[in-house]
């Protein structure tokens, strides 16, 4: 099994561990990653068009999701604590799908990667939104949740195709 094989959060007798990276240099890191919630027509409609009763639908996600990537590491175990340079979560519609497609983006000057903080920008995001969407439309679906791309690091650079 090579290195990069080993999963690195258990130590040689299979305990969970916090990774050591004392040793790690310090180099801009990135991660962007991209979600979608499905909805019926009406739903989709009120958040496209800011009707929504519960108020600025898209507005609260984007700050659910940026506030979500800085506290990381109080929601999944052995995270690391970090001091994020700077959270986006941007929104876009595919009105076919009646979906809201959530991109966010984190960077980081620092010893390790933020894929988690960007994969949890989204999925509270998401989880927002079903929440000042729910009365409306109670069969919403959270899906696709995915790492699109990060820079930084020993393993280097990662694109989805």
């Amino acid at each position: 099994m090579s290195d990069q094989e080993k999963l690195t959060h258990f130590d040689s007798d299979g305990n969970a561990i916090m990774v050591d990276i004392s040793t790690k240099s310090v180099t801009s890191r990135t991660a962007v990653a991209a979600g979608e919630i499905t909805m019926n027509r009406q739903a989709f409609e009120m958040v496209r068009s800011g009707s929504m009763a519960k108020g600025d639908v898209l507005g609260v996600a984007r700050l659910a999701g940026i506030m979500a990537a800085k506290k990381v590491d109080e929601l999944i175990p052995l995270t690391h604590p970090l001091l994020i340079d700077s959270v986006t979560v941007d929104f876009s519609f595919d009105p076919e799908r009646c979906a809201v497609i959530i991109e966010a983006s984190v960077t980081i000057s620092g010893r390790t990667g933020v894929e988690m903080e960007a994969l949890t920008a989204v999925s509270l995001a998401a989880l927002t939104i079903y929440d000042m969407c729910k009365a409306v439309d109670k069969g919403m679906e959270i899906g696709a949740i995915r790492l699109l791309s990060k820079t930084g690091g020993k393993s280097g650079a990662f694109r989805r195709e």
